[in-house]
This record gives C-alpha cells, sequence and structure tokens, in this order.
C-alpha cells in the first residue's frame, strides 16, 4: 500500500486549520476520508488539442468518485506550437516544459496528493507531466485529449503540415489565394492534436509504450465518445494504482524507456522524442545517450509511415489497431521487454496479448517493413560531434546522401526571408545557427522554412541543418539539434557561406568538408555571439543543458 499522504494534513486536532480550509472548498467529511486525487488539467481556450480537455476531466472526475476518491482539480499551462511558429512565441514554446513540471511538483507536493491524474495533449504538456511523475513519484495515471480527425482537401486526407507547406507552395507562385485559404480552413477539421504523428502525438503514443497510459491513448481521436470511456477509465485505474502500491518510477524504468525508443522507430516519431525521453529518463534517476538511437534503430524496422512521412493518419492507426498492434507487431522478433508493469495492473506482454494487425498497409507486418532500420537517426561528425537528429523515414530516398554548399543564416528569419526571396537554389545546404536551446534561446522549431522548401519544390534537393529542432510536421533532409550549439561554441558557428557540407544518412555521418588546418584555425578564432535576454528566457538561457542531453535545466 502507498502511504496516504493527504492523511497526515486532513486528521487530527493539529490539522484542524487545514480542515477548515477544505470546508472552504465545501469539500464534506465523507471526501475528507477518501484519498485525494488530483488531476492535472491542461485545459485552455487557445490550443485546439486543449479546448475539449474540460469534458476529459470531467469524465476522470467521474472515474475518481466512482472507484472511491475524491478529485481535485488543478491546472497546467499549454502553447500551441502551430499558433507560436514562425515568430518569438516559438521561443516560449520547449521552455514551457519545465514550467510545468514545476508548477505540477509545486502544487502536488504543497497540498500533499495521494496520487495523480495527468490529462495533457498536446508538445510539451506530455513530457512535462511525464518528468513530474517522475519527480513525484505516486500512482499515476495520463489520459490526453487526442488526435483530431484529418482534413480533407479536394477529397484527399490531409493535416497541419500540407497547411505549412501549401504557404511554401503559394509564395512560390503554384497555389492561388483562394486554394491557400481552401486549405485553411478544411486541414484541422476538429478540436484535437494535429492528426499526424507529429511530437503531440509521438509523445501520447509513447506514454502508452512506457506503460502511463491506458491503450488507445494516442490514437483515438478527440471527438469519439471512446476517449470520454477511457477517461472514466483512467480514474478508476489510478485508484486501483492507489491500492496496489504501484507508483511512476516502478512503470519508468530504463526498460520501460528502451520500449518507447524502439516502438519510436517503429513508428516514425517526432525528433522531439530525442529531446523529450532523455529528459524524462534524466527525471527518473539515470540518463540515456543519443548514441543508443542508432543501436535501437538498426534492430528496429520502421512500420508505419504516418503524416509528414507518408499518406495515413492518427484515425487510420486507430483503426489499424493503435499502439498495441504495433508493440505486437515488435515482440515477434522479441524486440520488447513485455516483463514490464503498466498503469493497467498488467505487464505488457498481458496488454498486448491479443492485439491485432486490421490493416498492413498502416501497420507493416514486421518481416515486410518500410525499412529494416528505424524512423530516427543522430548522426556525428566535425560539424555536430555530440550529434543531431533527423528524421529519416521522412526523407527522400536520394536525399539520404547529400553534399552540397552551405548557405548560412544567423537566425531563422534570415532563412525564411533567403527562402521566400528564391534564394535558395537546388542543391544548397540551408544553414541556421543560434537557434539552440540556450542560443535562440528556446530552441525554436524551423517548420516554417523547412515547408517553404517543400512547398517550392525542393525537398529532395535541399537540406536543412540547425542547432535549433523541427517541429513533428517536418520532413526531407532536416538535421536538428545540432550539439555543440553555436552558441555554446560549437562548430556549427565556425560554417562560412559556400563551404561544402556532407551529409550520409545511412552512414550516420554530418562533415564540414574543409581541412583539419582550416578548421582548427576558426576553431580557436571563434567567440560564439551574445544576445541580450530578459524574464525567464534569461533565466532558462543561463541554465539549459545542451540538446543532445534532453535541454534539461541544470
Amino acid at each position: 500500500m502507498v502511504d496516504h499522504k493527504s492523511e497526515a494534513i486532513k486528521f487530527g486536532p493539529e490539522n484542524a486549520a487545514h480542515r477548515s480550509l477544505y470546508h472552504a472548498l465545501g469539500m464534506t467529511e465523507e471526501e475528507m476520508k477518501r484519498p485525494l486525487v488530483g488531476i492535472v488539467s491542461s485545459y485552455n481556450e487557445i490550443v485546439p488539442g486543449h479546448i475539449n480537455l474540460d469534458k476529459i476531466v470531467e469524465a476522470v472526475r467521474l472515474g475518481v468518485a466512482m472507484a472511491g476518491g475524491t478529485p481535485v482539480v488543478f491546472p497546467a499551462i499549454a502553447a500551441c506550437d502551430g499558433i507560436a511558429m514562425g515568430h518569438i512565441g516559438m521561443k516560449y514554446s520547449l521552455v514551457t516544459r519545465d514550467l510545468i513540471a514545476d508548477s505540477t511538483e509545486s502544487m502536488a507536493l504543497a497540498h500533499g496528493f495521494d496520487a495523480l491524474v495527468m490529462v495533457p495533449n498536446c508538445d510539451k504538456n506530455v513530457p512535462g507531466l511525464l518528468m513530474a511523475a517522475a519527480r513525484l513519484d505516486l500512482p499515476t495515471v495520463f489520459i490526453s485529449g487526442g488526435p483530431m480527425l484529418a482534413g480533407r482537401v479536394s477529397g484527399c486526407k490531409t493535416s497541419l503540415s500540407s497547411m505549412f507547406e501549401a504557404q511554401g507552395s503559394y509564395t512560390a507562385g503554384k497555389m492561388n489565394a483562394d486554394e491557400l485559404e481552401d486549405y485553411a480552413r478544411r486541414v484541422c477539421p476538429t478540436c484535437g492534436s494535429c492528426s499526424g504523428m507529429y511530437t503531440a502525438n509521438s509523445m501520447n503514443c509513447l506514454t502508452e509504450v512506457i506503460g502511463m497510459g491506458l491503450s488507445g491513448n494516442g490514437t483515438v481521436p478527440a471527438v469519439y465518445s471512446r476517449r470520454i470511456e477511457m477517461a472514466k477509465h483512467a480514474g478508476m485505474a489510478v485508484m486501483e494504482l492507489l491500492r496496489k502500491g504501484i507508483t511512476a518510477r516502478q512503470i519508468m524504468t530504463p526498460a520501460s524507456i528502451t520500449n518507447a525508443l524502439t516502438v519510436d522507430m517503429a513508428l516514425g516519431c517526432s525528433t522531439n522524442t530525442m529531446l523529450h525521453l532523455p529528459a524524462i529518463a534524466h527525471e527518473c534517476g539515470w540518463d540515456i545517450s543519443l548514441d543508443i538511437a542508432n543501436e535501437i534503430s538498426e534492430r528496429t524496422p520502421n512500420l508505419c509511415h504516418l503524416a509528414p512521412a507518408g499518406r495515413t493518419y492518427m484515425e487510420d492507426l486507430d483503426e489499424a489497431g493503435g499502439i498495441y498492434a504495433v508493440m505486437a507487431e515488435l515482440d515477434k522478433r522479441g524486440l520488447l521487454d513485455t516483463s514490464c508493469m503498466t498503469v493497467t495492473g498488467r505487464t505488457v506482454a498481458e496488454n498486448i496479448a491479443g492485439a491485432q494487425n486490421f490493416n498492413t498497409e498502416v501497420i507493416r507486418p514486421i518481416d515486410n517493413p518500410y525499412s529494416e532500420t528505424g524512423g530516427i537517426a543522430v548522426l556525428k561528425g566535425n560539424l555536430a560531434p555530440d550529434g543531431c537528429v533527423v528524421k529519416r523515414s521522412a526523407v527522400a530516398p536520394e536525399m539520404l546522401t547529400h553534399e552540397g554548399p552551405a548557405r548560412v543564416f544567423e537566425s531563422e528569419e534570415e532563412a525564411q526571408a533567403a527562402i521566400n526571396a528564391g534564394k535558395i537554389q537546388a542543391g544548397d545546404v540551408v544553414v541556421i545557427r543560434y537557434e539552440g536551446p540556450k542560443g535562440g534561446p528556446g530552441m525554436r522549431e524551423m517548420l516554417n522554412p523547412t515547408s517553404a522548401i517543400m512547398g517550392m519544390g525542393l525537398g529532395e534537393s535541399v537540406a536543412l541543418i540547425t542547432d535549433g529542432r523541427f517541429s513533428g510536421a517536418t520532413r526531407g533532409a532536416c538535421l536538428g539539434h545540432v550539439s555543440p550549439e553555436a552558441a555554446s561554441g560549437g562548430p556549427i558557428g565556425i560554417v562560412e557561406e559556400g563551404d561544402i557540407i556532407s551529409i550520409d544518412i545511412p552512414n550516420y555521418t554530418v562533415e564540414l568538408k574543409i581541412s583539419q588546418e582550416e578548421y582548427d584555425r576558426r576553431m580557436a578564432a571563434f567567440e560564439p555571439k551574445q544576445k541580450e535576454l530578459s524574464g525567464y528566457l534569461k533565466r532558462y538561457a543561463a541554465q539549459v543543458s545542451s540538446g543532445a542531453t534532453g535541454a534539461v535545466l541544470n
């Protein structure tokens, strides 16, 4: 049994003052005698993936109460990456991950909750709340808001990545204003996290793999009534965990994180998982190296090509059998540790027993994968000594190896202006620096420039390299998280206009093709640029670590 932490502040004469404040809430004596379950609600009215969370939260409340607990709701912030994209707002996206973890830890410990149900949905809320769950080590269940349905344009399914690429097509004169507006009205037709295998859906799917979410948490669409049912079951499940004494760090183990990395490779998840999984592991008390990603990738087939890598969407993955069906395929080769405990109170093996793959085009069988290697690769070389990350499964075959002249930009805005002006040519390697965790600060996503490149028809001839990061909606030969970053003295800061850069994804290398003597001379003379900062970004830049270690705060 887990100690009921709330009992220490609810009962006895010495806690009469506490009880008076519970009574001020309208709480009955009967409610006080039950375990106190915190429901962390990420609901707000600006994030499409969170606008439905009030209904999820209410369903969780019912589930907790039905199972004998007293539910108490408190908030977590959330930023919409899509709305924040391409301007100063994106500097405030990744940084919210730590605010979410810190504030949740503060609220949970300040009020002595016995258990927690986390209700996130979009990009930074899921990892931020997983980080908090690891710190707190309470019985905890995740129930997310779910993905939106795919849009329909001209009779074809589509999603947010198509919208950003449509803007590039418009800029290139390949689409008129009416067509662009038609996209804008149709690509995001419902509430929910955007409908492809972008960061939000990647992390929601991985909650199932890690064992912190119930079956379907990553794939059941936001507008389906099944999600309301799942939310009630999440409330019931956390009470069962409390009774059994199963806490978050008994579920989030090195083996379960390795399982998550394995399924990540099979799904072709967002490159941002390479920031979030190390950060979650760090909060659990151990560190993982990016080097492990290639080891796992070499033995893990890529089974899914969801948008932006292909033309299937989260609703298709759900209908095909969901994450358990993917895990069952991987288990045919013994690629998962199925002894791991989960929030169902059962092991992975018990959970996936009987899982079926209902659509072998959406989830390829293990003996007929899209590729024998996983969806993400980590490249190293003299341009990225500590590594950089690429979503290999979303790269055109002809761009898996590429060599071309560097086009160097000191910010996303500079690069975007050059792309829009038609200054980027086939064969170029666009280099965007001073956008890392410290240099940005905040490690902005580069979806605008990558989408513009794709929309202009340059996706099969132009590469992009940055110490920033990418949206899960990015596709193409886009290498992010270059570490060390320019602001920390990394060699991406010494690249000059016209330098030849060689990218070899199959062999995991990225090289600046200059002599060793010239390389050493430039590095010795290099002085990173400094930005004038204030407020939270100033504090964040002073504390944040490298993208290679998950951009955790020191």
